[in-house]
């Protein structure tokens, strides 16, 4: 089955990232992050680190020290903050869908599974951290949230 599995690593990049666009400007401290949302300091650290090497955050050291975005939080995707921690979005068995072989009746597969990763992508593109942080989700979102099939679990049986 395809479908997106979000990382630790992912979810704690992203809400340390919603942190951050909250504060708005000035620095926060990695240990304000982890304490704030419950996350593991030294692995928060580690993250944060990435986040900086890929451009999506700032630091400085020392007693002011501290963490904050790189760019305005209307400037940042989900899906940015999504690739710095874990690289390209949806696979199939680990393998990017453009680069498996069906064969057969199976050969339409291919097609399903770039198009449930381009509806991904489309997603976690459009929103940003400005759109988490005021709650303000682009309609589009909205609109499948709030289909109230969105919120159970089909796979379950």
């Amino acid at each position: 089955m395809v479908h997106m599995r979000l990382s630790a690593r992912s979810d704690y990049a992203l809400r340390a990232a919603i942190e951050l666009a909250a504060a708005g400007p000035g620095h926060v401290t990695a240990d304000h992050l982890a304490r704030t949302q419950g996350m593991p300091s030294k692995f928060l650290e580690a993250i944060l680190t990435q986040l900086r090497r890929a451009g999506l955050v700032r630091s400085q050291r020392g007693p002011d020290g501290g963490f904050w975005l790189a760019r305005p939080a209307g400037e940042i995707s989900l899906a940015d903050i999504i690739r710095a921690i874990d690289g390209p979005l949806v696979g199939v068995r680990g393998e990017r869908p453009e680069n498996l072989g069906y064969t057969g009746a199976a050969e339409p597969l291919q097609a399903v599974w770039i198009a449930l990763r381009a509806n991904e992508r489309a997603i976690l593109e459009e929103v940003t951290l400005e759109h988490i942080v005021t709650a303000n989700l682009p309609p589009s979102v909205r609109k499948l949230a709030d289909d109230p099939k969105a919120w159970t679990s089909q796979w379950a049986n």
